[in-house]
């Protein structure tokens, strides 16, 4: 495989334990949310970490498909991921719901770039036929 850019990062004692990056940009203490029989202390959790990773990626896919599309998107454009852990039988699956806010542009080309930005994004192809993943504009 020829990458173009590898992260490592390591975690130590599970979901209530810490995360580090080889560089140590990322340094974080974990805590188990309180929905999942934690004690819902200060660190954050992985879902938080994929949902912020998913939306800073599919952000700058969206990038990608609106210039493809020839569409501006304003500096105020956001995208929220919303990760959500369930029980799935004896396993444990996640879901995640994207929503993307475009201030300028029409309701059906926000979405039809969501949709163009779904298919390119690391991300959606890496959980496409995996996991759930709904798409919604504000």
């Amino acid at each position: 495989m020829n990458h173009l850019y590898t992260a490592e990062v390591t975690a130590t004692g599970g979901r209530a334990g810490t995360v580090t990056s080889s560089d140590d940009r990322l340094n974080f203490a974990l805590s188990v949310p309180a929905g999942i029989g934690g004690d819902d202390g200060p660190g954050t959790n992985p879902e938080q970490l994929f949902a912020a990773g998913y939306a800073a990626c599919f952000q700058g896919a969206l990038g990608v498909a609106a210039r493809r599309q020839k569409l501006e998107l304003t500096p105020d454009s956001t995208v929220t991921a919303r990760v959500g852990l369930r029980r799935e039988g004896l396993a444990f699956a996640l879901d995640v719901a994207l929503e993307g806010h475009f201030p300028g542009l029409s309701q059906d080309d926000a979405l039809a770039l969501m949709h163009a930005a779904h298919a390119v994004c690391p991300y959606s192809v890496a959980t496409r036929g995996n996991v759930d993943v709904q798409l919604s504009v504000r």
